[in-house]
């Protein structure tokens, strides 16, 4: 009954959701296949002995998951990998951080006929779902033929949880389907154990974001010299939306002005906004340059203050490095955040707002390490960025801090691998 309720409800909102994948540009690329119209385009499978289905929904999840799949490559050298995203920067994810490794398709929307063919597509040996990606359909066609599901760094966010609970009968009978769920916190598995996951299934082994290779994010991003020059500092504001970069460039503008060797860098959630950045810091009164256009000898005849516009995919967690103080952004609006790891990667102080929904754990860890600087408005992120402009013993304190908590949590790999061949034996 639940299914043809579902069904029935997702048939009408078909349309809707067509209209509304059209009309974000990062979401149509390979909409032929997500909708069932197009098989997905890989090659023949060969001499593989095997198909692993890593569905990642896009670029955050991509980068999570990548270690992990290097670490089943390894484990598994014949298997063949396909990773599934719904948006155009995560198949440039896969692209650049998994080329030769891994192949990309499209994910298809939960219509029974788009899940069937791509299942029959790929025919998968199993199927592993990055975070929390719950399709009825999707686990219903794959349990039906056997195929395993699996839930890596799995998450509940609040939001999610509570809207996932109203219908908590019919996500019982989909959670049913999984056969094993493995959580990044304790409260991850106590939300889905209490949405019906079978508790013997669900445990936590951490998250994937502590083991980045922070060496190959070094290789992926621009050389210090390219953004500013051997007297200037630089400022980072990550993975912003709108809302916040109004809030970054008043306390930049500020710290500014007795401070004129201060470059900052913003980065934009979705590089498609760069224009409606440029056009913010344009109205804060600031001069702006694109990464983009950023030269070898960029700085040349450049002064600072100014605000460089990181519209380039794939950088940002190698540019943290360069920064003196980092802003992670989707905190000061309420969206849940990003990646607090990334700068904490690279020693840096990380400043974040109270959304963190997303990431709450790991806020609590760097702030309970004297790590992480909650701010609330422009004020205070003045404030955070200026005690450690100002007292470089505070920032190194804070980098310190924050690289022993990424150490001290490593481990998530290796233990999802574990819990994965266990699965793949039987």
């Amino acid at each position: 009954m639940w299914y043809i309720l579902y069904n029935t409800l997702l048939l009408l909102a078909t349309p809707v959701i067509v209209a509304i994948l059209l009309a974000k540009r990062r979401c149509r690329p390979g909409f032929p296949q997500r909708i069932g119209w197009r098989a997905p385009e890989i090659a023949p499978g060969g001499g593989a002995t095997a198909l692993l289905w890593v569905h990642a929904v896009s670029l955050g999840e991509v980068v999570a998951a990548v270690p992990l799949i290097r670490a089943l490559k390894e484990r598994y050298p014949a298997a063949r990998i396909v990773v599934t995203t719904v948006t155009e920067t995560g198949r440039e994810a896969v692209w650049l951080r998994l080329g030769g490794l891994a192949e990309h398709a499209y994910a298809p929307l939960d219509l029974p006929w788009a899940v069937t063919r791509m299942i029959d597509a790929l025919r998968p040996s199993a199927c592993l779902i990055v975070e929390t990606e719950l399709w009825p359909n999707l686990f219903r066609q794959l349990a039906a033929r056997r195929i395993p599901i699996m839930l890596v760094n799995g998450r509940l966010s609040s939001d999610s949880f509570r809207g996932y609970r109203r219908m908590r009968p019919f996500m019982r009978e989909v959670l049913g389907h999984l056969d094993l769920a493995l959580m990044q916190t304790d409260r991850d598995v106590d939300r889905l154990v209490a949405l019906g996951a079978p508790a013997d299934r669900v445990r936590r082994t951490g998250n994937l974001k502590f083991d980045q290779p922070v060496q190959q994010a070094e290789q992926q991003g621009p050389p210090r010299a390219l953004l500013v020059r051997d007297d200037e500092i630089l400022i980072v504001a990550g993975s912003t939306h709108p809302g916040e970069e109004d809030i970054i460039l008043e306390a930049y503008r500020e710290l500014a002005r007795t401070r004129p060797w201060l470059v900052l860098l913003l980065a934009p959630r979705h590089i498609e906004r760069s224009d409606d950045v440029a056009a913010r810091v344009k109205a804060a009164g600031l001069p702006s340059i694109r990464r983009s256009v950023l030269t070898p000898t960029p700085t040349a005849g450049m002064t600072a203050p100014r605000v460089i516009i990181l519209d380039t995919r794939g950088e940002l967690a190698a540019v943290y490095r360069h920064a003196a103080v980092a802003y992670v952004g989707g905190t000061l609006v309420p969206v849940g955040g990003h990646n607090l790891l990334e700068p904490a990667h690279w020693d840096k102080p990380v400043c974040f707002g109270p959304h963190t929904d997303h990431c709450a754990e790991i806020a609590q860890l760097l702030i309970a390490a004297g790590a992480g600087w909650l701010v609330t408005d422009a004020a205070t992120l003045r404030a955070a960025f200026a005690a450690c402009l100002d007292d470089t013993a505070v920032a190194d304190r804070m980098g310190r801090a924050g690289r022993r908590v990424v150490e001290e949590n490593r481990g998530a790999i290796e233990r999802t691998v574990a819990a994965i061949e266990k699965i793949l034996g039987r």
